[in-house]
């Protein structure tokens, strides 16, 4: 297993991206620790991942605050002896033109987004140096980094700003075998794409723009389970020369711009 004795944070692991990510690390071999707003949520993946003999430990927090995000670092340094990888997944969409958008909403998209992962990565990069053996941080950013959208200036601002982030952390904490890097997906099937209670993935103007004209080259949305393997790739020793890429997976869409 790819991932045996290792022990990894991986935050907004309650659905989507990161429960998949979460899963897929456990039957890898890896101890993980699933953190979410909703506590019952990472609670029913860690059930689902311990009965079928995996290492999981569900924790509830708030990454946008400094201190929860702290103590998220901290339980799993006091349940598993170490942390190896944290996965910055945690991350929230509401759609809000610029002119309508408030600075509050702006603060609380930026303060998840962007911060959340700040405050994870300080807290678990000093873990990982206080070891002596070197960690990875992956950082689950978006298309939207570099690809604008209507309706979305707060996520857009705060996807781009995570993308700087890994490269400057990457040649901060490269000395200390810490590698860093950005996982860039694009339109996936998660709750994040429901709007106003409609998938957008299943609406007419997606159909006819990005699969029958194939603005997705691919032609399909993906699933969750599409994105984990690159979050495993980067976390595993198959990756160790590889630090401050952004690695998209979006079935194309960004060669079509």
């Amino acid at each position: 297993m790819r991932l045996e004795g290792k022990v990894a944070l991986v935050t907004g692991a309650g659905r989507g991206i990161g429960r998949a990510i979460a899963e897929l690390f456990a039957r890898e071999g890896c101890a993980v620790v699933l953190a979410a707003r909703n506590g019952r949520e990472v609670a029913d993946v860690a059930g689902g991942i311990e009965a079928t003999g995996g290492k999981a430990l569900p924790l509830s927090g708030d990454v946008g605050q400094p201190q929860e995000a702290k103590m998220l670092v901290s339980r799993t340094v006091d349940d598993w002896g170490r942390l190896d990888i944290l996965v910055n997944n945690a991350g929230i969409f509401t759609p809000t033109s610029f002119l309508d958008s408030s600075l509050e909403e702006w603060d609380h998209v930026v303060r998840v987004n962007l911060y959340g992962a700040i405050h994870c990565a300080r807290a678990a990069a000093r873990v990982m140096v206080a070891g002596g053996q070197g960690g990875r941080i992956i950082n689950v950013s978006s298309i939207h980094a570099y690809r604008a959208e209507a309706l979305s200036s707060n996520y857009d601002v705060s996807k781009g700003a995570m993308d700087q982030l890994t490269r400057s952390l990457a040649i901060d904490l490269a000395p200390h075998h810490i590698l860093v890097n950005s996982i860039a997906p694009g339109f996936i099937n998660t709750s994040m794409s429901v709007v106003d209670g409609a998938n957008e993935l299943e609406s007419d103007w997606f159909r006819e723009i990005y699969l029958e004209r194939r603005k997705i080259p691919l032609a399909r949305a993906a699933e969750p389970e599409e994105v984990a393997p690159a979050a495993l790739f980067l976390a595993s020793d198959e990756s160790s020369y590889i630090t401050g890429h952004v690695l998209v997976v979006d079935g194309g869409l960004s060669v079509t711009f």
